[in-house]
């Protein structure tokens, strides 16, 4: 039985960014200080093309990718699964606890993610995750997801999954 070729789409518009702020964990005791980044998304799918020249609507996929660039932008980032971080929520803020400091920010500035730390490559699997998990794309018959996360110029993460 033959199979279809597949086609690669890809998204990789200027829209798809986001602003946030975060710092690294290297260890129980090190991390760097709180810093922002101007992070930019690119997205690469792989699926068969129909009958009628399309593989599908890929409005749909980057509606979802610039929401959930949205939903991350001008936020604090914070990892809720670090082995080193605790957060806490204490009079009004959230409180990030880390090494002995009480790290505390208004909470309507800060998105936890369940992430072990805010790093490109912790950001781009999850991005990956929440795509792969959302219903509006689950009927598109993508076989190959890609998806790529920079902090600067130069600097991107990629993480990929295929069928």
């Amino acid at each position: 039985m033959a199979t279809k070729a597949l086609t690669t789409i890809e998204v990789c518009k200027e829209a798809l960014h986001f602003a946030a702020a975060h710092f690294t964990l290297f260890s129980a005791t090190q991390r760097e200080n709180l810093h922002g980044h101007n992070f930019n998304v690119q997205l690469e799918v792989d699926a068969e093309v129909g009958a009628d020249g399309l593989a599908f609507d890929y409005n749909i996929l980057k509606r979802v990718l610039q929401a959930l660039c949205d939903r991350l932008d001008e936020h604090v980032l914070l990892p809720e699964r670090s082995p080193h971080l605790r957060i806490v929520e204490d009079g009004g803020y959230r409180v990030a606890l880390f090494n002995g400091e009480r790290i505390p920010f208004l909470p309507r500035d800060v998105l936890t993610l369940p992430v072990s730390n805010i790093t490109v490559e912790a950001l781009a699997t999850w991005i990956l995750q929440e795509l792969r998990g959302d219903p509006a794309l689950a009927g598109l018959g993508i076989q190959r997801w890609m998806v790529k996360v920079s902090s600067g110029p130069g600097q991107w993460a990629r993480v990929q999954w295929q069928a």
